[in-house]
């Protein structure tokens, strides 16, 4: 037996030991929810539905007394008797004897021995509810406790019969003498190798649901929906991966088209970017022509000036306006003059004669070059601060 092998192991390394103890934690674990999970799916398909995809838990009961062989067959917690047939352990030469006589419907489920109540023994003990998780491992230690057998002389299984409040559990175990057994699978023949487990009934005929038979005699049959299974299991993996692919393609799609639109998006608004600061460029160049034209005479207001301020005996031969110089070149009989006549002006300032007068004796007058330098004024502040928020405008 299993626990008997392990008393005979010598002792693993700690960390081993752990590991081991951890996955066995898990496994039962997992399969208990497992087996709730699937057992909670299958409660909301009708019977029907269940045995159609094997959701349903059937099995056919074998009693075997004497020279007789009934038949039950177990759906759930219901029991329908089959029949009874007349046994006998040399007739059964045959690999499945029950093959021919069965339905093959029936003929495909496992197939249990089950056992009278007095052939084994039955003890019940509390224990912490955290032996569930190996409640045959950990009951393995308590058949030479309590009962008169070793633990390499029966046959053997373990159930748990209830919970309490306090956390703890009720647990139930069930041995039955290998002599007993190796009887009662005498008894079946050749039928004995087709047995998936031995279970054992109460007085009122239900079963316990325990298997005492040992996991290397079990008979497992094989699915016949298996290959079905595997192939709509790749069916639907490959149709999930190509699902997967598809989505993926699509949102690289959707990413590379959407990149496109931002890349387009950017390049137009670089474009009006660059638009815009030439537009504010060019607002301001116009802004400060305008109050630089705003801030000086204009040329016509200087000759108009001039045309008051200078007698009429001085005609000019050159009148030239540089920036914010006035250059006059002419003859006049009353040059020396001049100067007294240009001050004063509100569009210059400092008029000066440049050089010294030459007489002409063509004409009897002097010839003269006078210059001076244009008032300018500043633009308004509300204009400077007008074309400073247009240019740092968004």
């Amino acid at each position: 037996m299993a626990a008997v092998d392990d008393i005979a192991a010598p002792a693993a390394h700690p960390l081993r030991q752990g590991l081991d103890r951890a996955g066995g934690r898990l496994r039962p674990g997992v399969a208990g929810f497992w087996a709730w999970w699937t057992h909670a799916l299958a409660s909301w398909l009708p019977l029907r539905v269940r045995e159609l995809f094997g959701l349903a838990r059937q099995r056919v009961l074998l009693h075997a007394s004497g020279d007789s062989l009934r038949l039950a067959l177990e759906r759930g917690d219901d029991t329908r008797d089959l029949g009874r047939l007349p046994w006998s352990p040399d007739d059964a030469v045959a690999p499945d004897p029950l093959a021919p006589l069965l339905a093959q419907r029936l003929a495909e489920l496992p197939r249990w021995l089950v056992l009278p109540a007095a052939s084994g023994l039955r003890r019940t003990m509390v224990l912490p509810a955290a032996a569930a998780e190996r409640l045959r491992e950990v009951l393995a230690f308590e058949i030479d406790r309590q009962t008169p057998f070793a633990a390499a002389d029966v046959h053997y299984d373990a159930r748990v019969t209830g919970r309490r409040a306090d956390g703890q559990i009720d647990a139930e175990l069930v041995v039955v003498p290998r002599q007993v057994m190796e009887a009662r699978m005498a008894e079946l023949g050749a039928l004995g190798a087709t047995l998936a487990g031995v279970d054992m009934a109460s007085s009122d005929g239900r079963t316990f649901g325990i298997n005492l038979l040992a996991g290397a005699r079990r008979h497992r049959r094989a699915d016949p929906w298996m290959a079905w299974n595997l192939a709509l299991g790749a069916v639907a993996a490959i149709a999930v991966a190509a699902a997967a692919w598809q989505l993926l393609a699509n949102r690289t799609a959707a990413a590379d088209a959407f990149e496109r639109v931002v890349a387009q998006r950017a390049t137009q608004a670089r474009a009006v970017s660059e638009d815009r600061r030439q537009l504010l460029d060019l607002v301001e160049g116009i802004g400060f022509l305008q109050s630089t034209r705003a801030g000086r005479p204009t040329t016509v207001e200087v000759v108009d000036e001039l045309a008051r301020r200078l007698p009429d005996t001085t005609y000019l031969e050159k009148l030239s306006i540089e920036n914010d110089r006035l250059l006059l070149i002419g003859l006049s009989s009353e040059a020396s003059s001049l100067i007294q006549r240009l001050e004063g002006s509100p569009l210059w300032r400092s008029p000066a004669l440049t050089g010294a007068l030459q007489p002409d004796p063509r004409s009897g007058r002097d010839r003269f070059t006078l210059t001076a330098q244009l008032v300018i004024t500043e633009p308004p502040p509300a204009a400077a601060a007008e074309a400073t928020r247009a240019r740092s405008a968004p």
